[in-house]
């Protein structure tokens, strides 16, 4: 049942947003979002491993414990966010239709889409198979519907380091290959943006790799702490590997140029420098969006930086809407709402949420040849918190007159037309619950109006 009332966060930004308004702390411009329509995928929606893969894929979510043993049976490790759980259970009997990490609007009027790397990390996720989703919505009826499934594999050999499945005759991916978390449908497949190198990953129409890019930036090259080639020293008094970016910072952002020739990467978290500082863009943490040639397939030499806001730690997806203008989803760590919040964050309980959700927001950023090398220019946001429902289209979440996303990751938005874009969460099964306390969350899509936003200079 809805919340008769506005939530706090929601409450006060529309008291304050009449049209378009402007933050006192940031001055920065926010514009109203209308929700038409929403679509659910529940989260306990699962698929069935191809029928040529080994055993391995029939099952995942085996090695989620936090000793990493093999669990005994399915359903026998129970998903936790903290110390509230979500009502599933790992292993799963098959593989799980979720974790929608980026999104693009085809003219068919379907999407391609894609499952990110499986239970959370390098460690965890062995039997998470690698998958790119092409999905429609019923709008009317609120559902989402598979038409195809991809299974990425790499039985050509493409992949220059040893993979999970290497012995069997497929050479189906897991989420311990890769960390696949963008993608842009191109004329002969698709290019994948993911977080583990980070690499560039192209795969053909079948899902089959044929390149796999290494990253560079300014020259240097950019690598997380999950390097293919990376290995704890033998003994403490030698240095680890270096590198110089945090785990999960890869490219979980991926957009393409609207004249087809580039792809344009961003990082979800900033460079570290020699001196141990982040990059920065003034005092803010700065993203780096980087350009590759998609006819050469390099990097071109050519970025911007994205600086993310006062409270922004993260991005969630990126796309195009013009040639040089695109959205970006901002965010947070938090999750749920403000009204059911822990007294003590410090010391979280079951019945409540020890980091709400603050920020989580979409951009309208500039980037064009005259800022090369320097920060895009943010022209305005919309409040994910904070979208109107004057109608009550919402199926679920939000209240009277309103309708939120209160997700720790919020990872697909896209365009559809001159006035509406498309937005979706990342549920990560089955450890997030962000709209209720007690159950993992969803997959939810949402259908905005946006005009004024999509129109603003």
């Amino acid at each position: 049942m809805k919340a008769l009332l506005l939530s706090t966060t929601a409450a006060a930004t529309m008291a304050v947003v009449a049209l378009v308004s402007t933050s006192a702390l940031s001055e920065e411009t926010q514009f109203p979002a209308t929700l038409e329509a929403q679509a659910i995928l529940p989260a306990n929606s699962m698929i069935k491993a191809p029928e040529d893969a080994p055993e391995h894929l029939r099952t995942s979510g085996k090695f989620t414990a936090k000793n990493r043993n093999r669990a005994a049976g399915v359903g026998t490790v129970p998903g936790m966010d903290e110390n509230r759980p979500t009502g599933l259970a790992l292993p799963l009997d098959g593989q799980p239709l979720q974790g929608f990490s980026g999104i693009k609007a085809m003219d068919d009027g379907t999407f391609w889409t894609l499952s990110d790397n499986g239970f959370g990390s390098k460690l965890n996720s062995p039997d998470a198979a690698l998958m790119l989703h092409q999905i429609k919505f019923d709008w009317d009826a609120g559902k989402v519907e598979r038409v195809e499934t991809l299974f990425l594999s790499d039985s050509e050999m493409k992949v220059p380091f040893p993979i999970v499945l290497e012995g069997t005759d497929k050479r189906y991916l897991a989420g311990s290959d890769f960390d696949v978390e963008s993608i842009q449908p191109v004329e002969d497949g698709f290019w994948i943006g993911e977080e583990f190198g980070p690499f560039l990953i192209h795969v053909d129409r079948a899902g089959k790799v044929t390149d796999v890019v290494e990253t560079m930036v300014e020259g240097e090259p950019v690598r997380s702490p999950d390097y293919p080639s990376f290995t704890l020293p033998a003994n403490p008094t030698m240095k680890n590997p270096a590198f110089n970016l945090k785990r999960s910072g890869g490219f979980e952002g991926m957009a393409r140029s609207k004249d087809g020739s580039k792809l344009y990467a961003l990082l979800e978290g900033p460079r570290y420098l020699a001196d141990g500082s982040v990059e920065k863009s003034g005092d803010n943490p700065a993203l780096r969006i980087v350009e590759f040639d998609i006819a050469g397939k390099k990097w071109t030499g050519r970025s911007w930086l994205y600086p993310l806001s006062e409270g922004g730690q993260a991005i969630g997806d990126f796309n195009m809407i013009d040639a040089t203008t695109g959205l970006v989803i901002e965010r947070d760590n938090g999750a749920g709402i403000s009204e059911k919040a822990c007294a003590d964050s410090k010391n979280p309980q079951p019945d409540c949420f020890s980091t709400p959700a603050k920020l989580k927001r979409i951009y309208k950023i500039e980037m064009s040849d005259a800022n090369v090398g320097g920060p895009v220019r943010k022209i305005g946001y919309i409040d994910l918190m904070a979208i109107r429902d004057p109608e009550g289209k919402a199926r679920q979440g939000g209240g009277e007159g309103f309708y939120d996303m209160p997700f720790v990751t919020i990872e697909n938005v896209d365009v559809i037309d001159e006035n509406h874009i498309v937005v979706g969460n990342d549920n990560n099964l089955p450890f997030s619950a962000g709209r209720a306390l007690d159950k993992a969350d969803d997959n939810e899509f949402v259908l905005l109006e946006v005009g004024d936003f999509l129109k603003a200079k």
